[in-house]
């Protein structure tokens, strides 16, 4: 603990510390709060998506000898554009996923398998899912950044500040109460003598 002068503006000073401390405080748990129930909420978001890629790739199982063929689908589509917004949760920015567009190129329907038009619906539908995780996992990356530093300040204020000034304010009280006594103990000292020497004359 740092060492604190003993005196009247000081007891002040830590009285107004330990204002804004406990005022602060509320605020910085509530924050947490919202930062916890936001991580859960796109943990879920996270399983739930990967579990549509789990989903969708054993739907591909029984198409993998097809796709095996000599026929380039990675070249009939592709991502044109991917449009993402920046959303706000308990003060903190996170890049929400607006919209994937894609590019898909004309092919001879005569010359391409069958299974062409479905294969392009399910690699569409796997880039999106790919892209969705990706984005809900640099969420919960900024989350949990902002969750450690808010609970480090949480314990800083619980655990450290508040104590501190409650101990401060209660050494400097001892000190001015004591400082007093020894005035008025003094005053006292001081009138008894003028009291004698009055007696004396």
């Amino acid at each position: 603990m740092a060492k604190i002068k003993l005196s009247k503006n000081e007891l002040k000073r830590q009285k107004e510390a330990l204002q804004r401390f406990t005022r602060f405080l509320p605020t910085l748990q509530l924050k947490k709060k919202q930062l916890q129930f936001e991580i859960t909420k796109i943990d879920r978001y996270i399983d739930d998506t990967r579990r549509k890629i789990e989903s969708l790739n054993k739907q591909l199982e029984p198409w993998i000898a097809v796709f095996a063929e000599k026929f380039k689908l990675e070249n009939l589509i592709g991502v044109k554009e991917m449009a993402t917004d920046v959303g706000s949760i308990a003060g903190v920015d996170i890049p929400v996923l607006k919209d994937v567009k894609f590019t898909e190129k004309e092919y001879d329907f005569f010359l391409a398998p069958v299974w062409v038009d479905r294969g392009i619906e399910v690699c569409r539908d796997m880039i999106r899912l790919l892209i969705e995780l990706r984005i809900f996992e640099e969420q919960h990356s900024i989350l949990e950044e902002e969750m450690r530093i808010t609970t480090q300040r949480v314990n800083l204020f619980e655990k450290i500040k508040i104590p501190e000034a409650k101990e401060n304010i209660r050494v400097i009280r001892i000190y001015l109460g004591d400082l007093q006594t020894v005035e008025v103990v003094r005053g006292k000292i001081a009138k008894a003598k003028i009291s004698r020497k009055s007696a004396l004359l």
